[in-house]
């Protein structure tokens, strides 16, 4: 029986998914992303043969298999699509890449729409969205009212769609403006009338759709076509966005995205059941997150400068947004958490080269909270608000490890971090990245 893989993410995501789905792609035979949109950043970074500075790849809707010629790469049901930034992103990698894998969207995931970004921005800020129309996609799609690719495949019927949605949506942003108390300029500031001119989303969206399929772009059935695959023995690769604790349903609530990021997405997103799955957890060395939200171990008080060391030196700014990261030690409560929802076979530990110099290094083993010390994470966002981190500290590290391709080979203390997130998560340490290249990378037996 043919095995199948999972990269997903076990803090609150960044924490380098994409490095590890291309470094694994090719023991497989399909990646799908089966959750997400625009909001995800995944990067992949290639030096070529004879090249001085690598190329480095900034993915958000295209799963991070792309960069294998041989492979097969499918954007799946549960991912919301906007296809004028799915062709922007794809023409720029074509613009680079001499041979891409195979590129395959499903009929059934939802399209972000001009409206679903207005909504966002006006909504967003509460929660520190992207803004990129995530929320509203997938809220229209609970609520019935989603356009899905499929109807763009039939012109008469995505032009009455989408007049139809043009007007529902113009009361409900009329409302929302009113709701919260904004100007009336912020109609135009937000570019309301244009979002709203159904005649103009129509020819946009159906000229860019025959663009896509002319660079390529093949509009199956997802999951008849994974279905079809496992049949034939082809081996799948699942790529999560975001991470556990922004899971809609598991994760730090309100504070999260709006779909399944755990593994428990992958048969809602792709109408695919995996007969065997290993789920490999990717698990920053320390802790970063964006937005809103508590953060336990988040550095605070005379860390100010370390955490400015380690945004700079990890280069913790949003891959979609910009956005700087907040920074903190690792937190192995979140990533014990990510292996019990996840059920994890193995983690992939991110960027533990950026802690090199950093003596000592600190680790949180458990919260005090309510006068009581806990080691389970409670994903309880008033709870957690409270919860003070209980650390224990662990000797540094002076060598840059950069260039270490053999885990023996990593001076004492790095190795003993290592094992030491290995036995306060409970998973074994698969992959430790001691850089961002592809090539930086240790595979421990």
């Amino acid at each position: 029986m043919v095995q199948h893989g999972a990269i997903v993410g076990t803090q609150w995501g960044d924490e380098g998914k994409g490095k590890i789905v291309d470094a694994l792609s090719p023991d497989f035979d399909i990646v799908v992303r089966f959750q997400g949109g625009t909001n995800a950043g995944h990067t992949v970074v290639v030096r070529r043969e004879g090249e001085e500075k690598p190329d480095i790849f900034a993915l958000h809707l295209i799963p991070s298999g792309i960069l294998q010629p041989d492979k097969a790469c499918l954007i799946a049901d549960g991912v919301v699509v906007d296809p004028l930034k799915l062709e922007e992103e794809l023409s720029g990698l074509r613009g680079r890449v001499k041979a891409t894998a195979r590129l395959l969207l499903s009929t059934k995931a939802h399209l972000i729409m001009p409206w679903h970004i207005v909504r966002d921005s006006i909504t967003g800020g509460m929660v520190g969205t992207t803004k990129r129309g995530i929320g509203p996609c997938y809220a229209d799609e609970k609520d019935r009212r989603g356009i899905r690719v499929m109807d763009a495949l039939s012109p008469q019927h995505f032009g009455d769609r989408v007049r139809e949605e043009c007007e529902w949506n113009r009361h409900l942003i009329r409302a929302a403006i009113d709701h919260f108390g904004l100007s009336a300029g912020v109609w135009n500031e937000f570019c309301v009338d244009e979002a709203l001119d159904a005649e103009k989303v129509v020819s946009d969206y159906l000229g860019v759709f025959d663009r896509l399929q002319e660079r390529g772009l093949e509009i199956v059935d997802g999951a008849r076509f994974l279905s079809h695959s496992e049949r034939d023995a082809k081996s799948i690769l699942f790529e999560g966005a975001q991470a556990a604790l922004l899971d809609n349903t598991h994760g730090d609530y309100p504070y999260v995205t709006s779909s399944n990021t755990t593994v428990g997405g992958i048969p809602t997103g792709t109408g695919f059941w995996p007969r065997e799955l290993f789920a490999v957890g990717v698990c920053k060395a320390y802790s970063t997150r964006v937005g809103e939200g508590p953060f336990v171990a988040e550095y605070g008080g005379e860390e100010e400068e370390l955490a400015t060391v380690i945004r700079d030196r990890g280069n913790e700014y949003g891959t979609t947004t910009g956005r700087p990261r907040r920074c903190g030690w690792l937190d192995l409560l979140p990533v014990r958490y990510a292996a019990m929802v996840n059920r994890l076979g193995a983690l992939a530990l991110t960027k533990l080269d950026i802690l090199s110099t950093v003596d000592p290094l600190r680790v949180c083993v458990a919260y005090r909270v309510d006068g009581k010390t806990i080691e389970d994470y409670p994903a309880n966002s008033e709870m957690l608000e409270r919860c003070e981190a209980v650390y224990q500290e662990l000797p540094g590290w002076q060598d840059d490890i950069s260039s270490i391709r053999k885990f023996s080979d990593l001076p004492q203390e790095a190795r003993q971090y290592v094992q030491f997130v290995e036995e306060g998560a409970g998973v074994p340490v698969k992959y430790v990245g001691v850089g961002k290249e592809r090539e930086e990378l240790i595979q421990i037996p």
